[in-house]
């Protein structure tokens, strides 16, 4: 590999495209963002098909080009299933860039972006096992061990938005919890992502706010947000739990807008030792070093471990 032979990497989320022209060693040649197009898979193929083109001109044309995605790729059919950005399900997301962008492209889950940036060079550097969770407009995980990413035979490694919320009280189980945008109800999702805490601290106080405004709220002492932010960290701590009592990892890494509630890093530790198997809990629960930008710097990762 030459040191200093660059790469592209592109995070498509819910509501925006971030991409970077970036070096083998790390070093940021360049940066853009859009807005994600909505309601059409053909648009989005489009919109990052710009993106490559725009930075391509700071450099050559024909970059090695990595892609991180909302949902996963299926290793049966090719297709993109999964995602909350549902109009990508069932579509050939791959096939349709590596079509526009005239070169092979590797994909990956945007949680296994977020795992390799910070297992690589962020947060978690050095450490063998590492799970990184986004928890923002929607939630995901993805899993590192001593380097590489495992993805998982059915092109699933750490996936847990969709498993349901562990040890449920009345309203968070199969039955009675709140409904997900994948058919099933009481998934992690509805409880840890952004919109899932809104709907939450609606229902139980018929006032609605953002997340934000929720966690602002309860720091400034408002009973009911701060009910509210009790509950979303003690949900947290048990989804957490479940997954370290089967893959026991070194660090956890939060990414994702919920990341940025500083309590999850005070109570996290303090709470998890409750559901964990085990006489004692060492795992560090870590910021995102790179922060928005972990999944992008994941994504260019993956086009350096094609080449």
């Amino acid at each position: 590999m030459i040191e200093h032979s660059p790469c592209i990497g592109v995070d498509l989320g819910g509501t925006k495209i971030e991409s970077i022209l970036i070096d083998a060693d790390g070093r940021e040649r360049a940066r853009r963002r859009r807005p994600t197009p909505r309601g059409s898979a053909q648009a989005i193929v489009e919109a990052i098909t710009a993106e490559v083109t725009a930075l391509e001109a700071a450099a050559r044309p024909g970059l090695p080009v990595g892609i991180g995605t909302p949902g996963s790729l299926s290793p049966a059919s090719g297709l993109l299933r999964n995602s909350n950005t549902t109009e990508l399900n069932g579509f050939p997301l791959r096939e349709a860039l590596q079509q526009a962008l005239a070169r092979p492209v590797a994909m990956a889950n945007d949680a296994d972006c977020l795992a390799l940036s910070e297992a690589h060079d962020g947060a978690a550097a050095g450490a063998g096992v590492v799970f990184a969770v986004i928890a923002g407009t929607g939630t995901g995980g993805g899993l590192v061990a001593h380097g590489r990413l495992l993805g998982g035979a059915n092109g699933i490694g750490g996936e847990w938005g969709h498993n349901p919320l562990p040890w449920p009280l009345p309203g968070e189980g199969r039955d009675d919890g709140p409904p997900c945008w994948c058919g099933k109800r009481g998934c992690i999702e509805t409880f840890l992502s952004g919109p899932g805490f809104a709907a939450d601290h609606a229902r139980v106080t018929s006032r609605a706010a953002d997340a934000a405004a929720i966690v602002a709220a309860a720091r400034r002492g408002d009973a009911q947000a701060r009910d509210s932010l009790a509950r979303y960290l003690d949900r947290f701590a048990r989804a957490l739990a479940s997954v370290i009592n089967i893959v026991d990892p070194d660090v956890v890494v939060l990414g994702g807008g919920m990341s940025n509630v500083d309590e999850l890093y005070e109570v996290l530790p303090r709470e998890l030792p409750r559901w964990i198997f085990s006489d004692c809990f060492t795992t560090r629960i870590v910021r995102a070093r790179h922060g928005d930008s972990s999944g992008v710097r994941g994504a260019a990762r993956l086009a350096l471990s094609a080449r």
